[in-house]
């Protein structure tokens, strides 16, 4: 009998670790699915993003080796407070102080005249709290329709406090009218604010002719810089610049750190309250690593600028001759003045945001305009502003390039980007009215 019994518990116990095993093959099985199918995912998406030809760098530059070694000796050995009395507070002081001569530095300025701060966004709403609020009667602000969203915001918001505002037009090519501006100044403008390059057509303005225009009549003058520092000249004396927004990770820094250049007797009303840190005129404790970065991203950029700006321009005029070439393709905006890395093309037929994901697919990185509106329904403020139908100026991709684009980039968006045109325009009904040109739906 306890034989029998004895046989009957194995047999049980036998059929139990079958079980087990068949259920663990199972879940075994599962999880291994999942795991492998999940890095087969991050494996495509990883290789792409290493062989990614980057050709957004008006969006974000990668932070510079170099860049990244200067900032990292403050996050891991110098970590000091820099407002604190003793040695090691002291050392963070001083890199501060040196990153603040090499920022002003790049845009012609005393050191003592660079504000630290979190970026460009900042520095614009710093700037237009100064400028239209040191006069209780003058209380007029004047912006471009153009800008970037930092500066219409920022002047959409005092105008809902009962601020006039009125927005400077530009021409189809993207460019200003001096008179134009001239004529829009009153007795009780405060503050003119321009950008001096657009972040998606590249188009310059002329910012020394206006803010000479702007000292001549009295009124203060805030430049936009974010996109044109580091690509090309920029002289705060000769613009006449009372105020100067800067952005780090636009110079491979990283983001979150930026400057404002606040001329030497213009009025300043801070932003942010708190600490007496940055000469009162911005509270908080400073972010010591990326003001290093800054300060040393600007000294490489400057020592580089010309001899870049002249290399990414041959791209990018090899870029735009190639694209130009094929049909119902246009470039938005001045052929120059314009930043030497830009071009804004408009892709007749096509929707932008499905041409970027069919690029994303080829491992090619682009935009349709700032990245800080991407997933906006509505076509870019910009294009709209300079004439563009709704049709074209939801087609238009932006093309930016930088220290590290080479031929190899360009040449790889130009083989594949005619197949992805014809794919895509092949998807939907279209007509050819007489003019010869291709519109859809």
């Amino acid at each position: 009998m306890w034989v029998w019994r004895l046989f009957y518990k194995a047999k049980c116990f036998s059929i139990l670790v079958a079980s087990c095993r068949q259920w663990g093959n199972c879940l075994g099985s599962a999880w291994l699915f999942l795991r492998f199918a999940g890095q087969s995912d991050f494996a495509k998406e990883d290789y792409l993003i290493f062989h990614m030809h980057y050709l957004d760098y008006n969006a974000t530059t990668p932070v510079a080796p170099e860049v990244f070694d200067a900032m990292a000796t403050y996050l891991r050995e110098r970590w000091g407070n820099p407002s604190s009395v003793y040695a090691f507070g002291r050392k963070a002081r001083e890199a501060i102080e040196c990153a603040r001569e090499s920022v002003a530095a790049l845009i012609g300025a005393e050191a003592g005249e660079v504000v630290f701060t979190s970026g460009g966004t900042e520095s614009n709403n710093t700037a237009f709290r100064c400028g239209l609020n040191a006069d209780a009667e003058r209380r007029h602000c004047i912006v471009s329709a153009v800008e970037h969203s930092a500066g219409i915001q920022a002047a959409a918001d005092y105008k809902a406090q009962g601020f006039p505002v009125t927005y400077l037009p530009v021409r189809s090519d993207g460019l200003m009218d001096l008179a134009e501006l001239d004529a829009m100044i009153q007795p009780n403008t405060a503050l003119v604010s321009l950008m001096w390059a657009n972040n998606e057509t590249g188009v310059i303005f002329p910012i020394a002719e206006a803010g000479a225009l702007c000292r001549r009549r009295g009124v203060l003058f805030h430049t936009d810089a974010v996109q044109a520092a580091g690509k090309v000249a920029v002289d705060v004396k000769e613009a006449k610049s009372d105020y100067l927004s800067l952005s780090g990770h636009k110079i491979y820094a990283p983001k979150g750190v930026g400057a404002l250049y606040a001329r030497e007797g213009a009025p300043y009303r801070t932003l942010i309250l708190g600490g007496g840190q940055e000469k009162k005129r911005r509270a908080g404790t400073q972010n010591v690593a990326s003001i290093v970065a800054m300060g040393t991203a600007a000294r490489l950029v400057l020592q580089n600028m010309k001899e870049e700006a002249a290399r990414v321009c041959k791209l990018r005029d090899q870029l735009e001759q190639s694209l130009l070439q094929m049909p119902f393709v246009r470039r938005n905006g001045a052929e120059a003045p314009r930043l030497p890395n830009t071009t804004n093309l408009a892709f007749e037929g096509v929707e932008a945001e499905a041409l970027l994901l069919l690029l994303d697919k080829e491992g090619i990185c682009a935009s349709s305009g700032s990245a800080c509106s991407t997933g906006s329904l509505e076509p870019s403020h910009v294009l709209t502003a300079m004439g563009l139908p709704r049709s074209l100026a939801m087609g238009s991709v932006r093309f930016s390039l930088g220290r590290m684009t080479t031929a190899a980039d360009v040449e790889r968006l130009s083989s594949v980007l005619p197949q992805l045109l014809k794919r895509l325009r092949g998807a939907i009904p279209k007509t050819f009215p007489p003019n010869g040109s291709l519109l859809y739906g």
